[in-house]
């Protein structure tokens, strides 16, 4: 399992990966920017990595650190680039998020506490039932050669 915090941001956590929000603000788009580090949501159907059919590994859009093999992808019908399962279970960190008035579990990239999408326990379909919900503006995508 991930591991999961109990606060509603990551404030405070260190991460191995520690830059100063200049420093991201200066390294990443301002869409990115948004998503990664503010936790904004993409649109859904806008991403450019929800159709990618290509075996490979998913990494963080902030830092680069392998967070999904595209072998857990799946169609979730919500939108938004989903997988069942992290690559290892220390990629990510799963936050509690009580923000827009309801209780989710947000995912971190736990190499840079970048903001990657929602955790979700309604995957029935797939061997974990997890739906890992991320944004495809939060992720890069590295072909298998």
């Amino acid at each position: 399992m991930s591991k999961h915090t109990e606060s509603t941001s990551a404030a405070g956590t260190s991460f191995p990966l520690a830059k100063s929000e200049a420093e991201w603000r200066e390294e990443l788009d301002p869409t990115r920017y948004s998503i990664l580090r503010e936790a904004a949501t993409e649109r859904p159907w806008s991403g450019a990595l929800l159709d990618e059919k290509r075996s490979g590994v998913y990494t963080c859009g902030a830092c680069n650190a392998e967070l999904f093999p595209s072998g857990t992808k799946f169609d979730s019908g919500s939108g938004w680039p989903s997988f069942y399962a992290s690559i290892n279970p220390d990629a990510v960190i799963l936050n509690t998020d009580k923000s827009l008035g309801m209780t989710r579990t947000e995912v971190l990239c736990a190499n840079c506490g970048s903001h990657l999408g929602h955790l979700f326990d309604d995957a029935y379909q797939t061997p974990t039932g997890d739906r890992y919900c991320m944004n495809s503006l939060s992720l890069n995508f590295k072909e298998e050669k």
